[in-house]
């Protein structure tokens, strides 16, 4: 009788996602306890936003608002897992390793509404973020955004406001050598799959020429709220894949570029579905599909 196989961490991790991914979102009940539980929750998710909003501003002034690496992977590194554990919610980092010691552009999937609390949770080292313009409308969520420098983004139905705050972005990530996060799908893609990805991701990676950085996010079916609040209590998989090199990319080919990395996605999509981990994967130089490195 042979012996049982032994499998690393990893392994065992994206197995156990590969069980709790399906295709799309399961079919939640909605009683009056459900209900009232979840009113309760999104009121103590507003609070503790609006304290962190409070404690961040309180500490911003005696800073002189210069500190903002402080507010954002400290303050706003507890906002994010403050609420992250009020839902129950866990997350596992895969794949990572030293901070990069260089100006990278972090994209990712994003399915859900809860990815926002993900990611500065995550204190992604010296970063900046996109988000939509809309959410400054919600006090705390302006109040954070403002002191951790959020860049505020309009639909893509006003492509020259778009253009130039891309084009203000550039120069402030030029001038300050920050990373930047932002989803290249630009909404929520609820159904779990990989949506299609806009340009201007890789328009700005290509522009300052600092690697990608894909993240790939796992949330359990049961877990995610999709467009709406009801997160269940679950665990989160966050792989962190291999640096995309962009230092030899032109704006000519940003589009060829990005489809690139959304086909890149739907494999690793696919591989931890299959019970793969894809924390190995990258896009090939030369033909442009993804490679095991390692």
């Amino acid at each position: 009788m042979s012996a049982p196989v032994k499998l690393s961490p990893p392994e065992i991790a994206v197995r156990k996602v590969a069980k709790q991914v399906p295709v799309a979102r399961s079919t939640r009940s909605t009683g009056l306890a459900e209900r009232i539980v979840l009113v309760i929750c999104v009121a103590a998710s507003f609070l503790i936003m609006t304290l962190g909003a409070l404690v961040m501003l309180l500490v911003a002034v005696p800073t002189l608002f210069m500190a903002r690496r402080l507010y954002a992977e400290g303050i706003g590194r507890w906002i994010g897992e403050a609420i992250l554990r009020l839902w129950g919610v866990r997350h596992r980092v895969h794949g990572s390793g030293p901070p990069p010691a260089r100006q990278v552009v972090y994209i990712s999937n994003h399915t859900s509404t809860i990815d926002v609390f993900l990611l500065i949770a995550l204190a992604l080292p010296r970063t900046r973020f996109f988000l939509s313009g809309f959410l400054r409308k919600i006090i705390p969520i302006g109040i954070i955004g403002y002191l951790i420098r959020i860049f505020w983004t309009v639909p893509q139905n006003f492509p020259e406001t778009r253009r130039r705050i891309f084009q203000r972005a550039d120069r402030i990530l030029r001038r300050t050598g920050d990373s930047v996060y932002l989803s290249p799908e630009g909404m929520r893609v609820p159904t779990g799959e990989i949506g299609l990805f806009n340009k201007g991701s890789f328009h700005l990676a290509t522009s300052l020429g600092a690697p990608i950085v894909p993240l790939y996010l796992a949330i359990p079916a049961d877990t995610n709220p999709g467009m709406g609040y009801d997160a269940r209590a679950g665990t989160i998989d966050v792989w962190i894949l291999q640096p995309i090199e962009t230092s030899h990319w032109k704006v000519g080919d940003v589009e060829h570029n990005r489809d690139r990395v959304r086909d890149l996605y739907l494999r690793v999509h696919e591989a931890v579905r299959a019970g793969v981990a894809p924390t190995t994967m990258t896009i090939n130089e030369e033909s442009g599909v993804e490679a095991l490195q390692g």
